[in-house]
Order: C-alpha cells, then structure tokens, then sequence
C-alpha cells in the first residue's frame, strides 16, 4: 500500500471504493470492463505526483479544520462547508484535469449524484470532509477518463495530410 493510499485509508476512503465508481461510470460504455481494470486505472492516477499533492493538501486542510487550526474566516467556511467556497472543487480539478475534458464532465456529475463513498463523506459529521468528498470525485472522474481514453473499440480518426 502506497503512502497516498495510507492517507486516504486514513480518511476512510479505500481504492475499493473509488474503483466502485469508475466502474459504474465506465460500464455503460465498456461492456468488457473488469473491476481489476478499474482497480488499475485508479493505482495509475494515484501514481501521478500532481494527484499526490492535490490530495495531500486537500486532506491536510480538512484534518487542520477538524483540530479547529485554520484562521478566521477559513476556520468556520471549513465547519460549515460553505456551499460559496468552492476553493474544495478547485483543487479537485486539478485531478480531473490529467486526462482532459471527459474527466471534467465524469466530475460534474460525481460532484451532482454523490454515489458511493463521496455521499458518505458529503455526510456533516464528527470529521470535516470539505476537500475529500470532491478529490475522491476528481480521482474517480480521471481514472474513469483514463479507461475512456485507453479503449481498444474508441473510434480512432486519421488526420488528413496538411494543407
């Protein structure tokens, strides 16, 4: 297990959990998808020292506000998850973002309908999940772009020669 998985264990969020979702984003467009390709394409983005990062901060900011840390205004933005802030979505996009413009939409939509683990963590509680719930939502959102992009049936175009 990787030190990014650790995190996000940590969290209470599995690379199980976030393959659910790939999967169920995925099938209706790959009826020969697995959960392990799912799996994989998950490990792959996790990989990425920009995902890392992104998730490493999002999750620092979300412990920081759980220990009651962070400065005024920041502090109760973060208590009341602040439907305003939107900074939560930002970050997350820089995990979209890796495999281009599918993932942005695959993340509107996670970010809509909340399946899975990204409702469990959308859920107000004892822990702060501000940044979670959307970086777990890029993450699924990229490595179901991921599996969109490395599909042997895509069309493929051949570029005509230039003018």
């Amino acid at each position: 297990m990787t030190g990014i998985e650790k995190w996000l264990l940590k969290r209470g969020v599995s690379v199980a959990d976030v393959t659910e979702i790939v999967y169920m984003l995925q099938l209706p467009y790959n009826s020969d998808l697995t959960m392990e390709d799912c799996e994989e394409s998950v490990r792959a983005v996790l990989e990425k020292r920009e995902v890392q990062y992104v998730l490493y901060t999002g999750i620092a900011l979300d412990e920081l506000a759980e220990k009651k840390l962070l400065p005024e205004p920041l502090q109760a933005i973060m208590e009341t998850d602040e439907s305003l802030f939107g900074v939560d979505e930002t970050l997350a996009l820089g995990i979209t973002n890796v495999y281009g413009m599918i993932g942005l939409t695959s993340f509107g939509y996670l970010d809509k309908v909340k399946p899975g683990i990204i409702r469990q963590l959308n859920v107000k509680g004892e822990k702060i999940h501000v940044f979670l719930d959307d970086l777990v939502a890029g993450l699924a959102a990229a490595a179901s772009a991921r599996i969109a992009h490395q599909d042997p049936k895509a069309l493929r175009y051949d570029l005509p020669d230039s003018p």
